[in-house]
């Protein structure tokens, strides 16, 4: 659409419209390099539109990560409810992980490549989607007994964090494997591991 063709549309859907071609625009140029007259060409409004929904672009990012941070959680919990079994429910868990990239593989990745860059608020949005899903992770760890006490829980937390994103960066490269294969591996290194800290009483 250009310009000329421009049409009127309710605030809201102007918004999602604006953001929806946002997260598209810093997929395909990255964050850094993506400009907000592109992004109104794309919406074929003019600039003063763009920045009346979003004041910055930075605010349309911390926008991204925000819905993102809340949709993971949602995945997530929905994953675990009902299972009884610990091991079952960590496998729900690290599935919900991977399908939740599967679905937003090309800005996650963007993301990703970028996320060192970031600084400020955009910064510590990322940093607070790591910590939401850690603290989901450890409390279940601790709550199924998987983790003896707390301060476990929370470092064995940051280590399922962590493989699982590595090992995200590295599906990139080899999309033959699945979300569901993904899960499985990853549980059955977690799982032996897991199993050898608790009863330890690490």
């Amino acid at each position: 659409m250009t310009r000329g063709q421009r049409t009127r549309m309710p605030r809201a859907e102007r918004a999602a419209q604006i953001l929806a071609l946002a997260e598209q625009l810093f997929t395909e140029r990255g964050y850094a390099l993506a400009t907000m007259d592109e992004l109104a060409e794309r919406a074929g409004v003019s600039k003063p539109v763009i920045y009346d929904h979003f004041a910055s672009k930075e605010r349309l990012l911390l926008t991204l990560l925000a819905r993102a941070r809340a949709e993971l959680l949602d995945a997530t919990a929905r994953s675990m409810a009902g299972h009884t079994e610990p091991r079952a429910a960590l496998r729900a868990a690290l599935l919900a992980f991977f399908r939740f990239i599967d679905d937003h593989r090309a800005s996650w990745s963007a993301l990703n490549r970028e996320s060192a860059l970031l600084s400020g608020e955009a910064g510590r949005e990322v940093e607070a989607l790591r910590a939401q899903q850690a603290d989901v992770i450890a409390d279940f760890l601790h709550g199924s007994g998987l983790s003896a006490d707390p301060a476990a829980a929370a470092a064995h937390a940051q280590i399922v964090i962590g493989a699982g994103e590595r090992l995200a960066l590295w599906q990139e490269s080899h999309p033959e494997l699945t979300a569901e294969a993904a899960a499985d591996r990853m549980l059955a290194v977690l799982w032996h591991g897991l199993g050898t800290a608790a009863g330890s009483g690490a």
